[in-house]
């Protein structure tokens, strides 16, 4: 295997004993492996674990950034199996560097007993939304032309960002997966709105920022080659920590999927904030 040009391609792991995957990085992957991606191929891993039931929850703690120059060694240890449920740990290395463990939660769905979600945030839909990028396969719409990067752009801590992959349709275990690689990348830019001087085009330069823990449940099937809003809410931040979570809906309003994140926004010590012009190594 070789690093990877689209962002379906990472999700291709290659057995290497009982358990054990190789994995590779995106091959634009810049200074540090991103956390979305590690949340892909271990989400993918839990699936191959046990393929007769669906993902359910990923419950996540980045311990080390990953080195984008090296592949990544994925071991999955089974921990419960049953007729409804099952548990896995999956643990993403290289080497003796551990980058992040993960307790996954699979499960065979019910029938209905009971059933509610929570409401679409009203939007005007991706062909309203500012395009802010379309590569690797992934493509993001942000709604009312917020800027993450602008320091100067202040605005609530609330964030409707319009995602889709190309090369669909997925499956459902693999739009899980793609879905996990989208939740990583806003959460912190959310919680920075509402303050002036402090935007995400500081990160790994001015300030200190990465996460440190992701949990995501998913609700309903759906396919990630279809756009889904991403509803972004920040409901804390103080002592150089960050809290936010999301709902993602399809674009007819179907609740599939949330997630939550804490993270670390804080200043560089002195002895170790990165050169000018430089970006912070992992």
């Amino acid at each position: 295997m070789s690093p990877q040009d689209n962002v379906v391609d990472i999700l291709a792991l290659e057995p290497t004993g009982p358990g054990t995957y190789r994995a590779e990085n995106l091959s634009d992957s810049h200074g540090v492996v991103y956390g979305g991606q590690l949340l892909a191929q271990l989400t993918t891993a839990a699936g191959l674990a046990m393929p007769e039931l669906s993902v359910k929850s990923v419950h996540n703690v980045f311990t080390r950034g990953g080195d984008p120059q090296r592949a990544l060694d994925v071991r999955v240890e089974h921990q419960h199996s049953g007729r409804s449920f099952g548990t896995v740990a999956v643990r993403i290395s290289q080497g003796d560097r551990l980058c992040c463990t993960a307790l996954v939660l699979l499960h065979q769905p019910d029938h209905d007993l009971i059933r509610h979600q929570a409401e679409m945030p009203s939007s005007l839909g991706p062909g309203s939304a500012k395009q802010t990028s379309h590569t690797r396969g992934w493509m993001v719409r942000i709604d009312d032309g917020v800027d993450l990067l602008d320091p100067e752009a202040v605005g609530p801590a609330e964030l409707n960002v319009w995602s889709r992959f190309d090369g669909g349709p997925h499956d459902a275990e693999r739009s899980k997966a793609l879905v996990a690689y989208a939740s990583d990348g806003f959460l912190i830019g959310t919680a920075m709105r509402p303050h002036a001087g402090v935007g995400q085009s500081m990160a790994h330069t001015s300030i200190s920022t990465s996460v440190i823990t992701q949990t995501l449940t998913f609700h309903a099937p759906f396919d990630a080659a279809a756009w889904h809003l991403l509803a972004h809410r920040s409901d804390f931040a103080g002592f150089g920590r960050a809290h936010g979570w999301a709902n993602v809906f399809t674009e007819d309003g179907r609740h599939v999927a949330s997630y939550s994140q804490e993270s670390m926004v804080r200043r560089y010590p002195t002895d170790r904030a990165p050169a000018p012009g430089t970006l912070s190594k992992y």
